[in-house]
């Protein structure tokens, strides 16, 4: 059985896209990101290191999306999911990519992409 953590409305900026604007102006993304850890270990403790710090994770996020473009969502949407597996405590990792501006002709909201990764998958 696993805990879940949850930090939603990332807000970053990147540039990433199929089209050259995109590339060249960038764009906000929002991400939300939920984290499958077992707690019991923090709950008992108190202290930090028996925890995923979310703070420093959401700083790697950050770096994620705001650097090195790519054409798709999906894309954007893994490397995440691979930088949140890579907390020791992490056994599992939903992301949601919003693209609130992406560039449809037509009145809507957001776009948006939802993926979930489990560790023992990774290679």
């Amino acid at each position: 059985m696993t805990d879940e953590l949850t930090v939603t409305g990332i807000e970053c900026f990147g540039h990433h896209g199929v089209f050259d604007f995109e590339r060249r102006e960038g764009q906000v993304f929002v991400i939300d990101l939920t984290l499958g850890i077992d707690t019991r270990p923090a709950a008992a403790s108190d202290d930090l290191a028996d925890t995923e710090h979310y703070g420093l994770l959401v700083d790697r996020v950050k770096e994620a999306v705001e650097t090195d473009p790519v054409d798709l969502i999906e894309t954007l949407a893994q490397r995440i999911a691979d930088v949140a597996l890579t907390g020791e405590r992490v056994e599992w990792a939903r992301v949601t990519v919003h693209k609130p501006d992406a560039p449809i002709e037509a009145t809507f909201k957001d776009v948006t992409l939802s993926i979930t990764r489990h560790k023992r998958t990774q290679t």
